[in-house]
């Protein structure tokens, strides 16, 4: 029997013992359009100095997960310190982001990748000269619910300098 042959049985068998323990759950996803979006594109959630854009979420994404860039100015302190009973997963798309878990402050250079477990405290800000933006990867829909809230608040309540 080829390599190739042996290792395709294996995997059919792998697939099958794992299914039928439940491991692997097998979703028919619902049907959904492609989202395409240019810079700077989405819904925009401006909060003074901070500047969220939404690019997909809630039906979009049949509720299995959140995508939104933020923005903080120069030397602006980001959300108060807090945690979610969901993973974050953060990429720094533009310059130095301080980014806070449990207790330590991380410097984070653009094409940093962080990943915060669900319920670990955290939080950012940008202590730097330039504009700081960071892409928010959510394993659940629903943030966006919020936003206007968050705006409101943020606009009522500006942040303050991070440094």
């Amino acid at each position: 029997m080829a390599p190739e042959t042996q290792l395709a049985g294996r995997e059919k068998r792998a697939d099958h013992y794992n299914f039928k323990r439940g491991i692997m759950k097998k979703k028919r996803p619902k049907k959904r359009k492609p989202i395409v979006l240019m810079s700077g594109e989405g819904r925009v959630y401006p909060m003074g100095r901070i500047r969220s854009i939404f690019k997909a979420d809630g039906k979009e994404t049949d509720n299995q997960y959140s995508i939104s860039e933020w923005w903080l100015e120069p030397n602006t302190k980001g959300p108060h310190t807090h945690a979610q009973d969901y993973d974050h997963a953060w990429y720094v798309i533009k310059g130095t982001m301080m980014i806070l878990i449990e207790n330590k402050w991380i410097n984070c250079s653009e094409g940093s990748f962080v990943v915060i477990p669900a319920g670990v405290p955290h939080g950012f800000e940008n202590r730097s000269k330039k504009k700081a933006g960071i892409l928010s990867f959510n394993n659940e829909a629903g943030f966006e619910k919020e936003m206007a809230g968050i705006s409101k608040w943020f606009h009522e309540n500006p942040p303050d300098n991070a440094v």
